[in-house]
C-alpha cells in the first residue's frame, strides 16, 4: 500500500500511514475472540451502538419524549461508569 501511494506520488499519505500502522494494528495482540469488540476506539461509535440497541429493545415509543428519557438515562450511566474507572 506504502509503494502504491509513493507511486502515486502520495508521500505524505505514504508518511501517515507508515508511522500509524503500528498503532492501527495494535488490536491484534489481543486474543482474536476480542478483535470484534474492539474493532473501534471511537468512543461515540460505542455510544450511538448502545442507544440503537436500548432503543430496539423498547420497539415503538408514544412519542420522542420517553425514548429521550431512555437515551438520557443511558448516557448518564455511561459516564458514571467513566467516572468511576
Amino acid at each position: 500500500m506504502v509503494k502504491k501511494l509513493k507511486k502515486m506520488k502520495l508521500k505524505i499519505a505514504a508518511k501517515v500511514i507508515e508511522d500509524g500502522i503500528e498503532e492501527t494494528l495494535s488490536y491484534t495482540y489481543f486474543p482474536r475472540e476480542y478483535w470484534r469488540r474492539i474493532r473501534t476506539n471511537n468512543p461515540l461509535e460505542r455510544i450511538m451502538r448502545e442507544i440503537r440497541r436500548i432503543t430496539r429493545v423498547v420497539g415503538a415509543f408514544p412519542d420522542g419524549e420517553p425514548a429521550l428519557m431512555l437515551v438520557a438515562a443511558r448516557l448518564r450511566h455511561i459516564e458514571g461508569i467513566i467516572r468511576v474507572t
